[in-house]
C-alpha cells in the first residue's frame, strides 16, 4: 500500500468511532484511547497532530484492536491498563476491570481513618500506623491505592488467584509501593492473626455480589470478566456473609470492616454485620446515587 493513500489521525477515528456507535456508549473516546496506544502517546498528541497519516504497521495494529472493541472486549483488556484513584493499573483477564464505583470506598476508608478524622469508633493502633487488609484484591487497585495514600499504613492484600497475585505484586512494583504485602490466600485461610497485636485495624473487600442468574452477567464488557470474581452463591451474598462472620477474628476491637456489593444490597448486608454483632452499621451511596458500600465496626 502506497504511503500517500494511508489515512490520517483524524480520519481513522472519525471511522472507527462510527464502528463503535453499536457497541459501546463512548464510541469517540474509544476509538482514541486505542490508537493512543498505537502511537504510544497520550489523547493531546491526537488531537495536535490530527492530519499525521498512520504507518501500515500502525494501521495494521489499530485495526486489530478495533475488531477486538467490535466484539466486545473492554478497551482496559486490550491495552492492559486501567487508571483508577489517578494511578495506571495493569489489568488482565484474570482480574476484575477496576471501576469508579470502587473510589466510593477509598474515599470512605480514607474519610474515617485519616489522622484529622475522629470517628465514632477508635482503632487500637495510632492513626499514621494502622494495620489494614485487602480480601480478593484482583489488580491490587484498593490496597495499593490506600497505601499510596498512607505511606506509614501497614496494608496486607490477598487472592485465591495466583495470576491475580502476580499482577497486583506487578502493580506495587510498577507503583514503587512495595513494602505492601501481597499473597495468595483463600479469604483468611492464609492470614494469621494469633494475637490482638496482630489483627487488622481496617479489613476492606469487593468480593464477588452477583447472583448467579442475574441477566448482566452475558452483556456489556463482564462477559470477559472472571466469573469467579463475580458471582456468589445465595443471592450473591455467601461470600459478604462467611467474610463478616470470620472477620471478627482478625479485626482488633473498634476495627472496622468494608464491604463493596451490589446496588440492591445494602439492607441485606447491614444486616448480615448486625447479626454477626457489629455495631453502628451504614451504607454509603456511590456517584449514581446507589447503595454500593457498607460498614460497622467490631465492638
Amino acid at each position: 500500500m502506497n504511503s500517500e493513500v494511508l489515512p490520517s489521525i483524524e480520519v481513522v477515528l472519525a471511522s472507527a468511532s462510527k464502528q463503535l456507535a453499536d457497541v459501546s456508549d463512548s464510541p469517540l473516546l474509544d476509538a482514541k484511547v486505542l490508537l493512543a496506544d498505537v502511537f504510544e502517546q497520550t489523547l493531546t498528541y491526537l488531537i495536535t497532530w490530527h492530519d499525521k497519516q498512520l504507518t501500515e504497521v500502525q494501521l495494521s495494529a489499530f485495526q486489530q484492536m478495533l475488531d477486538r472493541r467490535l466484539a466486545g472486549e473492554p478497551i482496559a483488556y486490550i491495552v492492559g491498563v486501567k487508571e483508577f484513584w489517578s494511578l495506571p493499573f495493569f489489568v488482565a483477564p484474570s482480574t476484575l476491570i477496576p471501576r469508579p464505583d470502587t473510589e466510593t470506598l477509598i474515599e470512605l476508608v480514607l474519610a474515617n481513618h485519616q489522622a484529622n478524622h475522629q470517628p465514632n469508633y477508635s482503632p487500637n493502633h495510632d492513626k499514621g500506623n494502622l494495620q489494614l487488609l485487602d480480601l480478593g484484591t484482583g489488580t491490587g487497585a484498593i490496597a495499593l491505592a490506600l497505601a499510596s495514600e498512607n505511606p506509614s499504613w501497614q496494608v496486607q492484600a490477598v487472592d485465591f488467584n495466583p495470576d491475580a497475585v502476580k499482577l497486583a505484586q506487578r502493580n506495587a512494583q510498577h507503583l514503587a509501593l512495595n513494602h505492601v504485602k501481597i499473597y495468595q490466600s483463600d479469604w483468611f485461610s492464609e492470614v494469621n492473626a494469633q494475637s490482638n497485636e496482630d489483627k487488622f485495624d481496617i479489613i476492606v473487600s469487593n468480593p464477588p455480589y452477583i447472583d448467579e442468574a442475574d441477566p448482566h452477567l452475558v452483556a456489556g464488557d463482564v462477559r470477559f470478566e472472571p466469573k469467579s470474581a463475580l458471582v456468589a452463591d445465595n443471592q450473591g451474598l455467601a461470600d459478604i456473609e462467611h467474610i463478616v462472620s470470620e472477620a471478627k477474628s482478625y479485626l482488633a476491637s473498634g476495627g472496622a470492616i468494608y464491604l463493596e456489593h451490589g446496588y440492591q444490597q445494602g439492607q441485606a448486608v447491614r444486616g448480615i454485620l448486625i447479626a454477626n454483632g457489629y455495631q453502628n452499621a451504614q451504607t454509603e451511596q456511590d456517584l449514581a446515587g446507589n447503595d454500593r458500600i457498607t460498614w460497622a465496626c467490631l465492638a
